[in-house]
């Protein structure tokens, strides 16, 4: 399970995807999010769903690759779709003892899980195809006009981009540990849910004191390197518009047009 999260990774590749500029590929997510929740019709998600598949093979990046960081959220996705099942109120469908499924909250389940997996899939496609220094670089460029508000744009663009780089090692290290303590007797799947609740205090104490650690090594070796936040700071490849990247800012505007269209007249 903890090997199934992609979110955070970089797969390299020679895709046009990886060449965009990390900027547009922040806008990009951005509106396609925003598209989530404007269409609202099977229309408007089959249209979502090409432009999804578009991306995925435009990335280069390996279908299974993409669709294995699912199984993480698989239980959040499954308590969503019950709650908005049995909770919506609407017309009944079927009842079981004292739960009823009604045809609002089915719908409403089955558009939330779409949301929530274009969601991962399409934040997952933008660190997959872009490195860390690139993602640092894209949040402090979009960000910069308020650094004239003296908020430390870059400061906030490096905690960002270390937070996201750290989530797979974190990962591994879960697994290392808990590989660890299995191997010393320790039962992380049997007993009620309490139970299993507090087996998971063998694991958390050690992956706390190791992220510490990190944590630690990474500030001894930034400050070892003179690293002082990004005043007086300059790129050894500093982001430069290309064609391609205005032509995927016009894709971009099209696809939000067509999702705002799509939205108003409902389908």
């Amino acid at each position: 399970m903890l090997k199934d999260i992609t979110l955070g990774q970089y797969y390299p590749s020679d895709s046009i995807l990886h060449k965009l500029d990390p900027r547009v590929k922040f806008i990009g997510t951005l509106v396609f999010i925003i598209a989530l929740f404007l269409v609202r019709g099977p229309v408007g998600y089959a249209f979502a769903t090409a432009v999804l598949a578009a991306l995925i093979l435009l990335s280069r990046v390996p279908v299974k690759f993409m669709l294995k960081g699912m199984k993480a959220i698989l239980l959040i996705l499954i308590v969503t779709m019950l709650f908005n099942m049995l909770l919506t109120p609407g017309e009944p469908l079927f009842s079981f003892w004292i739960l009823t499924v009604t045809k609002e909250g089915l719908v409403t389940a089955v558009r939330m899980a779409l949301r929530l997996i274009y969601l991962v899939i399409g934040s997952s496609i933008m660190t997959l195809t872009t490195t860390p220094n690139q993602l640092t670089d894209g949040m402090e460029a979009l960000f910069s006009p308020l650094k004239k508000l003296h908020v430390p744009v870059h400061e906030i663009a490096m905690m960002m981009s270390i937070a996201l780089r750290f989530i797979p090692i974190l990962m591994e290290e879960t697994d290392k540990i808990m590989k660890a303590q299995i191997a010393r007797g320790a039962d992380f799947e049997s007993g009620n849910f309490i139970r299993r609740i507090k087996n998971m205090i063998p694991l958390l104490v050690p992956l706390f004191v190791s992220a510490f650690r990190r944590a630690n090594d990474l500030a001894m070796a930034m400050e070892a390197r003179c690293y002082h936040g990004g005043e007086g700071r300059t790129q050894m490849k500093p982001l430069i518009y290309a064609g391609r990247d205005r032509t995927a800012y016009f894709l971009i505007v099209l696809f939000l047009a067509g999702a705002v269209v799509l939205g108003i007249l409902g389908l």
